[in-house]
Formats: structure tokens, C-alpha cells, sequence
């Protein structure tokens, strides 16, 4: 399952709490960190988390969004997108591209 997560805009604790469950459960974590800037690094998200979150820059999500998807196969992967997770036309595009190949997602929207 390929799982698009709503941060927030803030901090680490601005996630929904069906957000985290499924951060504390994904094989993979990605953070898409481009189309907008979250009030915190990456290292306080690892921190209040528990665990390892990758950096999806411009290139892997417009480019190689086979990366992604790789793991959505088999696994639950989760994609945080900062704010609305459909903020950009991107966003849309990664849920297109998961419905071309096969691959089953949800959108978690922030509160």
C-alpha cells in the first residue's frame, strides 16, 4: 500500500494520529521535501517517530518515482507530504501513476 500522509504545517506532533500509525508501521518513509518547507528537520520527525525517514527530493518523485513504488508492492510505504497532501499537482500525479501500475493507496488528509 502506497500511504500519501498529511503533516501539517508546523512540527513533528502535527500529524493525525492515523498518520502516525501508519509512520510507525510503513517498511519505508519518505518525506517529499520540495513543494513546501516544514517548520522542522528531518532529524526531530526521526526523533519523534521512532525510526528512519527518507528525503524524497524533485528528482526521485517527478523522475524515479519507480523508487517509491518498488516497496508499495509488497509493503506498506508512506509518502509525508507537508500540509494538504494534494497542496501540489505532483501529489496527484504519484496517486495516477499507483493506479497505472496496480498498486493500492490511501490518502491520510491532515486535520
Amino acid at each position: 500500500m502506497f500511504y500519501l500522509v498529511g503533516l501539517g504545517l508546523g512540527d513533528a506532533k502535527d500529524i493525525t494520529v492515523k498518520g502516525l500509525e501508519i509512520v510507525k508501521t510503513a517498511k519505508v518513509v519518505y518525506l517529499e521535501a520540495y513543494t513546501s518547507i516544514l517548520g522542522c528537520g528531518k532529524e526531530m520527525l526521526e526523533s519523534f517517530y521512532g525510526r528512519e525517514v527518507i528525503i524524497a527530493d524533485r528528482d526521485m518523485v517527478e523522475q524515479d518515482s519507480d523508487t517509491l513504488f518498488a516497496e508499495a508492492v509488497q509493503h506498506d510505504v508512506a509518502f509525508l507530504v507537508v500540509g494538504d497532501p494534494f497542496g501540489a499537482t505532483t501529489h496527484s500525479d504519484l496517486v495516477m501513476r499507483a493506479k497505472q501500475k496496480g498498486i493500492p493507496y490511501k490518502v491520510i488528509h491532515n486535520a
